[in-house]
């Protein structure tokens, strides 16, 4: 036996040595070419549009007026290193609504660069009041409501005021202004021009509050401002506070009939101890919150928030969601069709009226379209004797309380209430991975389903608010 393996290794051996020798020339150097430069030196659009080369990142980024068709632009001129070849050569008519990949080869080296259309913009993109008063900014309507104390003096506000790169506003961010009626700020930035007004509301009690982790608004993470920004201006009398002002009482909250709380945490929780370290200052706020629940205050807790009915006593066995997941906003799945989840019976709850429904499909609640960048960020219930305690939706019922709504395609349940019991309020819980409001990077304005997550929040705050 030792003699056949001795063999086999000298085989082996001899086959290596016949490799090397065929893959190298006589003077033992590659025939590899290694030391030619990939860099693009220059890159115009459309004769007018030059681009901005960045090498460190490999992008070029053309800057184009605010409206101009970008579906059909010309390549006018490209400069490369010496000896290089591009994949794109002038004359070439590209589509430039989405950004478009150049290579550039020279001998065996080749690198990739990304081109990038940047349309004029002007924006405003943050509004603060004597540094305190954040306002909530509709970039559709052009608009920015402002709430403050009533015992603030609206006539003598200064605002701080942040704009798209570039972009001059006036009046002057720091100059201050009457606010007694509504005022117009001019935004403009090259070829773009934008009139905001802000509009500045007296009011002491909110009815309704988005309550989060961090100090104000502008520093929630894209998933939760989005929602937060949608409350604000589409929920009557609502307001955006923190649960370190809940904890401090700087808020007052004895008209507060709604607190919806929407957790986004990239890369999913999975564990009660997990959702602690992610979200301390909500635990510290408990024993505030909890007070307000039981004198009648009623919640909306969607995603991860889902958790703290666990925290709040709603749950009589004390478990969170035992099945949980979810990925980041920058790498989130391109769906390639619909996603939805189903009611199964609870057609009629008040949640699920007037939503944009698919003809045969009577128990499917569609949440986004296909090409929707979506986290799948789920919190739910695994049902079923194979693991997770909850053999059935009865076991469930009976050891957590809850009352289901929603199912995902597995039976998981990813919708849920507990009822108001005594002078507790109610609480609805969304959990699904289709409950889904920000889109990294997608254009989402012809989706025709997205809506239908707004849709089901204001049902869920109408109903909660009803009771």
């Amino acid at each position: 036996m030792k003699t056949i393996i001795n063999k086999i290794g000298l085989l082996i051996l001899g086959s290596a040595i016949m490799f090397i020798a065929s893959g190298c020339s006589d003077d033992n150097k590659s025939d590899l070419r290694l030391d030619g430069d990939t860099w693009i030196t220059s890159f115009t659009l459309d004769n007018n549009y030059p681009g901005v080369i960045d090498r460190t990142t490999k992008t070029i980024t053309v800057g184009v007026p605010e409206v101009y068709d970008t579906d059909a632009m010309t390549v006018t001129a490209i400069g490369f290193s010496g000896g290089a070849m591009a994949s794109v050569k002038v004359g070439d008519v590209l589509n430039f609504s989405f950004p478009q990949v150049i290579k550039i080869t020279n001998g065996d080296v080749y690198m990739d660069y990304t081109v990038n259309i940047k349309h004029d913009e002007a924006k405003i993109l943050s509004f603060k009041l004597n540094d305190t008063y954040a306002g909530v900014i509709d970039h559709t309507k052009r608009s920015i409501t402002v709430r403050v104390p009533s015992t603030v003096d609206v006539t003598n506000l200064v605002p701080s005021i942040t704009t798209s790169e570039g972009a001059a506003v006036t009046p002057a961010s720091g100059v201050a202004a009457d606010f007694t009626n509504p005022v117009d700020y001019t935004v403009t930035y090259n070829t773009a021009t934008a009139v905001y007004t802000v509009t500045v509301i007296p009011t002491d009690a909110p009815s309704a509050v988005y309550v989060g982790l961090a100090a104000s608004m502008d520093l929630l993470n894209a998933e939760e401002k989005e929602a937060a920004t949608w409350m604000l201006n589409n929920i009557a009398n609502s307001q955006y506070i923190s649960f370190e002002d809940v904890q401090a009482g700087r808020v007052d909250l004895s008209e507060c009939k709604i607190m919806w709380w929407h957790l986004h945490i990239d890369g999913g929780i999975d564990a009660m101890n997990k959702f602690d370290a992610a979200a301390p200052s909500a635990v510290n706020a408990l024993v505030k919150i909890k007070e307000l629940y039981n004198n009648g205050m009623n919640l909306l807790l969607t995603r991860y928030a889902t958790y703290y009915a666990a925290k709040l006593g709603a749950t009589l066995d004390g478990n969170n969601p035992n099945n949980c997941w979810g990925q980041s906003e920058e790498t989130g799945e391109i769906t390639g069709g619909p996603w939805s989840f189903f009611m199964n019976g609870n057609e009629d709850h008040p949640l699920y009226q007037n939503l944009v429904m698919v003809n045969g499909e009577a128990s499917n609640v569609y949440t986004c379209d296909a090409g929707y960048r979506i986290t799948n960020s789920t919190a739910q219930w695994h049902i079923g004797a194979d693991w997770g305690g909850y053999d059935n939706y009865d076991v469930w019922r009976d050891r957590t309380g809850g009352v289901d709504l929603g199912y995902g395609g597995d039976g998981a349940i990813v919708a849920w209430e507990y009822l108001p019991e005594g002078t507790k309020g109610g609480i609805l819980c969304i959990g699904s991975g289709c409950y889904d409001w920000y889109a990294f990077g997608v254009d989402i304005s012809s989706d025709r389903y997205h809506g239908n997550v707004a849709r089901m929040t204001e049902n869920a705050i109408n109903y909660l608010t009803s009771k």
